[in-house]
């Protein structure tokens, strides 16, 4: 016996951070997460599966577009077809969504209660599945105390929509313990609600498949669902399906040994070829490029961020336009000191007194009281979502005094980067 083990389908979620990408296929990213779900649905039906689990949220909260919820049955009316039951939890996005109340579903869909928890029973197989369906977003008690008994000789599966222990950022929602899981008597715990994908074996098996689609660069890797196999009411296998259509890759490039930054660059397109080779042929890739280290290359790299952007996108191009796209390009590297960058002395020594004057300014009670003044001027003047999308300007505006050295340091990178190419130019 077999089944699927999914969640977390967040249907017509969008990609972010692709969306001003001119070369992306707006409509590739736009159906991303359906067509990561109906590659799902060929495989159950291409598995023979016995039955598919899916442990909540499919939809991506109040999204109102019914034709979300009409996609979705005409997915569960391939399995009908096909005669693979499905065995449907609500989760926290699901009790916002006017869809979950609004669409009547093919008789092939079980829902488990949100009133209470319940059991459905696969006779045939000697199954109980097991669970609770969230009926407010807010869910923020255990919901383990309420679920059954099991079933004694039977092979029994807990779904639960949770947070579990250790996953502070989805804490507020019905956490419980993988020791309370584990105590309960079932064979098989069927989670959701957490993106990344887990698995803990053993007398008792405890999985998260992981959503099927990546949706920002906080979701990278491969995506998909579960496989479960089992025999004579044991787990016998677990096994990972990849579903994605897109993937997100976090590159770091570590430019330690660039001397300038025609090099950095080298080394990010070569990274970008690696990354490339590592992912199946059928796959674009969504890449932020991070350079790291100390490098000589540095200060060339910050000295016009637009500019870097359009050269690392021209290695992305040169490789592969249709697979490779860059959603972002950040320098975390560190300068070398003063005299690794530049060979005159005389523009060694200008540059340090004026590094020196940058620094020594924050101590000027006048001159950072207008800086103060000119910033919160500006800052004022930019939109609520610019301020919230941006971490640093809001920590700027919370507290420039706090941000002025690190500035201070930044601007005299970029300075001497500007001298630096100069000097190399002019030589």
């Amino acid at each position: 016996m077999k089944f699927i083990h999914t969640a977390d389908l967040h249907l017509d979620s969008p990609l972010r951070g692709l969306a001003a990408y001119a070369d992306a296929p707006a409509e590739r990213l736009r159906t991303a997460t359906r067509d990561a779900f109906q590659n799902l649905v060929t495989q159950a039906i291409d598995e023979e599966v016995d039955f598919m689990v899916i442990a909540g949220d499919v939809y991506d909260g109040d999204w109102k577009d019914f034709n979300t919820g009409l996609f979705f049955i005409r997915q569960m009316g391939r399995l009908r077809l096909a005669g693979i039951p499905v065995y449907l939890l609500y989760g926290n996005h699901d009790a916002d969504s006017e869809m979950t109340r609004g669409l009547e579903l093919p008789d092939n869909v079980h829902v488990f209660s949100s009133r209470k928890a319940e059991t459905f029973r696969l006779d045939a197989h000697k199954v109980a599945l097991h669970g609770r369906s969230f009926k407010l977003a807010a869910t923020t008690e255990n919901l383990l105390p309420g679920y059954p008994e099991p079933v004694a000789g039977w092979l029994n599966i807990g779904v639960l929509h949770t947070a579990l222990e250790g996953n502070a950022e989805h804490a507020r929602y019905a956490p419980c313990s993988v020791a309370e899981l584990q105590g309960k008597g079932y064979q098989y715990w069927a989670l959701g609600h957490v993106h990344e994908h887990w698995l803990q074996r053993g007398d008792v098996t405890l999985a998260y498949p992981g959503n099927l689609q990546g949706r920002h660069i906080r979701e990278p890797g491969m995506r998909g669902a579960l496989l479960v196999s089992a025999e004579d009411g044991e787990i016998t296998a677990v096994e990972r399906l990849a579903v994605d259509v897109l993937r997100w890759h976090a590159l770091e490039v570590d430019i330690g040994q660039a001397a300038d930054r025609r090099e950095a660059l080298r080394a990010a397109g070569q990274g970008l070829e690696q990354a490339l080779q590592a992912t199946p042929e059928h796959l674009p890739l969504a890449v932020r490029v991070l350079f790291k280290g100390r490098s000589a290359a540095h200060a060339a790299l910050v000295a016009d961020a637009g500019q870097l952007r359009q050269e690392v996108i021209a290695q992305a191009v040169a490789l592969d336009p249709d697979r490779l796209w860059i959603e972002k390009v950040r320098v975390d590297s560190e300068a070398q000191p003063a005299d690794a960058l530049l060979a005159s002395e005389e523009a060694q020594g200008a540059l340090a007194e004026l590094a020196g004057l940058a620094l020594a300014a924050q101590d000027d009670a006048g001159f950072v009281q207008s800086v103060q003044a000119d910033w919160q001027a500006l800052l004022e003047k930019l939109p609520h979502e610019v301020l919230q999308a941006s971490p640093q300007l809001q920590a700027l505006r919370q507290d420039p005094l706090a941000q002025l050295p690190e500035l201070l340091r930044q601007g005299s990178a970029v300075l001497m980067g500007r001298v630096a190419q100069n000097a190399a130019s002019s030589t």
